[in-house]
């Protein structure tokens, strides 16, 4: 019975400028644009996920379905990809925002201290600032989380979830002494392998590697995460 009211739960997913940055971002609710919603049943709350590394926003929708349902859909639960990490199909409609803080590019956007100024930049010119905020981080986005609170103590953000969080001394950790050499001296290989490979291989292509991909970790996904596989995005 869960698993059929779940997928009764709509998703709406758009693609909006951040930091100078197309991002991905996954609504779970009927609230697709809390400013123009002038209705009296307004949600006074919202629920931000803030994923980990990779940022692919569309794993995270089942676990946004659960609490939207636990919560009796009263509160919309968004999701927001990090920036870099998701490209928009061709003729998607990428939505823009008047404020300057969406517009404005971020520097080095595609670093830690970008990541958290690109979610800011988000929160600040696409949320009201009367609905308040509970934020959920989840492994690096914990530290996102705890960076938001430090950076803007404005927000209002009542309560903060960090899930399984990377908070800090990530390079001295066991897994951190592995991947930081690894990620800062090889990524170039990667990148030329990446684009040799990658860049001509058709979409169709992709999409099976990636739908075999899931089936062996027993994954399942309303949005096919095609950028785990563009050579941008790697």
């Amino acid at each position: 019975m869960d698993s059929e009211i779940k997928e009764e739960i709509p998703v709406h997913e758009e693609f909006v400028l951040c930091g100078g940055v197309e991002t991905q971002v996954l609504k779970c609710g009927p609230w697709d644009d809390l400013f123009n919603d002038q209705n009296v049943n307004r949600p006074k709350l919202l629920i931000f996920i803030i994923p980990g590394n990779p940022g692919f926003s569309s794993f995270y929708v089942p676990f946004a379905k659960a609490l939207y349902s636990l919560t009796n859909r009263c509160f919309p639960v968004w999701t927001i990809s990090h920036a870099g990490h998701a490209l928009a199909p061709k003729d998607t409609k990428i939505l823009t925002a008047s404020e300057d803080a969406n517009a404005q590019e971020i520097k080095d956007i595609y670093g830690l201290h970008g990541q958290i100024e690109h979610k800011l930049a988000f929160l600040r010119t696409h949320v009201p600032k009367e609905v308040k905020l509970m934020l959920i981080g989840h492994s690096i986005g914990s530290y996102i989380a705890l960076q938001i609170l430090k950076r803007a103590p404005e927000l209002p953000v009542i309560h903060t979830f960090l899930l399984f969080p990377t908070i800090e001394r990530m390079a001295e950790s066991p897994n951190g002494r592995i991947a930081t050499p690894f990620l800062c001296w090889f990524r170039y290989a990667l990148y030329v392998t990446g684009y040799l490979l990658l860049k001509p291989c058709p979409e169709k292509i992709k999409s099976l590697i990636i739908r075999m991909g899931l089936q062996v970790m027993n994954l399942k996904t309303e949005f096919l995460q095609t950028n785990i596989l563009q050579p941008f995005c790697l």
